[in-house]
């Protein structure tokens, strides 16, 4: 059944990995609505390299410590190059990608690698002022109500300032956009991903609801989150307090309707069988 080709294999295809990449194509709207026909490979793959998993967390539990002191709604954080330096901004860049490389059906990784040394259209320069207008925590929320139209009107110019500031950011060269930390840790959850694309698969069926399994192109952006979070849980080794956090947060930013929710108890399912199953191979090995 074709529906069900995204929950049993890799819609990552190396077959198409030729196809020329095109910064466009990670632009993201809020509620993406994949073609219902996408048809996705099955090609597994070799396990990619991934950084030392102890090396990293260690990485990602500091800098998630030192920009805790960030307030909600405030400006992403950024280095003294004015790059993002984030985990949430590696997250959501490997977010982008990985919807990106499911409807291409190429490989994650090497559509990163692609965009991140693609040569700089002539001409092209970018506005690093618009990383500090950029907001990781702009989430959606209940409609708003206004008193008269000019509110209405000046509601309706902010964001579309908002849309173009995001869009100038998602398209730009990720080297100008991002600093090493968070090229290295998007590469290495994607890579992560890859590498266990199938076997959680197999879970993320069992736990979905049964909607989403009947509309599975209609949910790459969910599905891909999920994917996220339980390879940097067992790849990366990043608390998974922190990854539900930060899925919980990409479904609200990303997602619509009942995501975020059901997003956030498929994790802490993920989480206890797990949980069980090391307890399991601990009692056995004892």
């Amino acid at each position: 059944m074709e529906a069900a080709a995204i929950s049993f294999s890799s819609p990552f295809n190396p077959s198409n990995s030729s196809r020329p990449s095109s910064r466009r194509s990670l632009i993201l709207s809020l509620n993406p609505k994949p073609p219902k026909d996408l048809i996705f490979g099955s090609t597994l793959r070799n396990s990619l390299r991934i950084s030392p998993p102890f090396a990293l967390a260690e990485a990602v539990e500091q800098a998630v410590d030192t920009s805790g002191s960030t307030p909600r709604g405030t400006p992403s954080k950024v280095d003294k190059s004015g790059r993002f330096c984030s985990p949430r901004a590696a997250r959501e860049l490997a977010l982008l990608i990985a919807y990106a490389a499911c409807l291409e059906g190429s490989d994650p990784v090497r559509l990163f690698d692609r965009r991140v040394n693609a040569k700089r259209d002539p001409g092209y320069v970018f506005d690093k002022s618009s990383l500090l207008r950029y907001d990781h925590m702009s989430f959606g929320g209940a409609p708003v109500e206004t008193g008269t139209e000019e509110e209405a009107e000046e509601l309706m110019l902010k964001n579309e300032k908002d849309s173009t500031n995001e869009a100038e950011v998602l398209s730009a060269p990720p080297k100008l956009v991002y600093n090493r930390f968070v090229l290295r840790l998007t590469r290495d959850i994607l890579g992560a991903v890859d590498d266990r694309w199938n076997q959680h698969a197999l879970f993320i069926n069992k736990i979905i609801p049964q909607n989403w399994k009947d509309e599975p192109a209609g949910r790459i952006m969910e599905l891909c989150i999920l994917h996220l979070a339980m390879a940097e849980i067992t790849v990366i080794g990043t608390r998974h307090q922190i990854v539900i956090n930060e899925a919980v947060d990409l479904a609200k930013r990303f997602c619509d309707g009942c995501a975020p929710r059901i997003i956030n108890g498929c994790l802490r399912t993920f989480v206890k069988d797990q949980n069980a199953t090391d307890t399991l191979q601990a009692l056995q090995s004892s």
